[in-house]
């Protein structure tokens, strides 16, 4: 079987990794951070938005099972694209609207996928969202992981 590698930053990991984890076709989440310029960071550094990291999900995925496309969708319809380094209260860099790419194949579908949702006019607000090369992925402290699972809950959006 051939697993791929998706990564993105929607605001909070928490809500953003249960939205992907049990879905058909993934065979893995882990929360983390990725883009910034320091390695091996942790919560508190992130926190400061001084280290330029992205809060992100990145997730093993199983392409036979699910295309790359829909998880971009699934990035789109569940956060606002329009915040600009920000998603409901949480304010900060980390927590920006961001799709890391894993290769051209990936990259040339997200682009298409902004490009089409920017036409739409979908929203009025102007789509903030960056497309990068994925980086290493600084996995997030244990805590962290499926931390909405682990207290029975399935959303953390008020």
């Amino acid at each position: 079987m051939t697993t791929r590698t998706a990564t993105f930053g929607a605001g909070c990991f928490w809500g953003v990794e249960e939205l992907y984890r049990t879905l058909d076709g993934v065979e893995a989440t882990c929360v983390g951070y990725m883009g910034g310029h320091i390695d091996n960071p942790t919560y508190q550094a992130v926190c400061t938005d001084t280290t330029g990291h992205a809060e992100v999900v990145q997730i093993a995925y199983n392409p036979h099972k699910v295309e790359y496309g829909d998880l971009v969708d699934i990035f789109f319809d569940n956060h606002n694209p329009t915040q600009l380094n920000m998603q409901g209260p949480d304010v900060g860099s980390q927590y920006r609207s961001v799709i890391f790419f894993d290769g051209e194949d990936q990259k040339a579908v997200a682009e298409e996928k902004l490009s089409k949702l920017k036409e739409s006019g979908r929203f009025a607000r102007p789509i903030v969202t960056v497309i990068e090369k994925a980086q290493t992925m600084w996995e997030a402290e244990e805590y962290h992981q499926q931390y909405l699972a682990k207290r029975g809950m399935t959303s953390c959006h008020i």
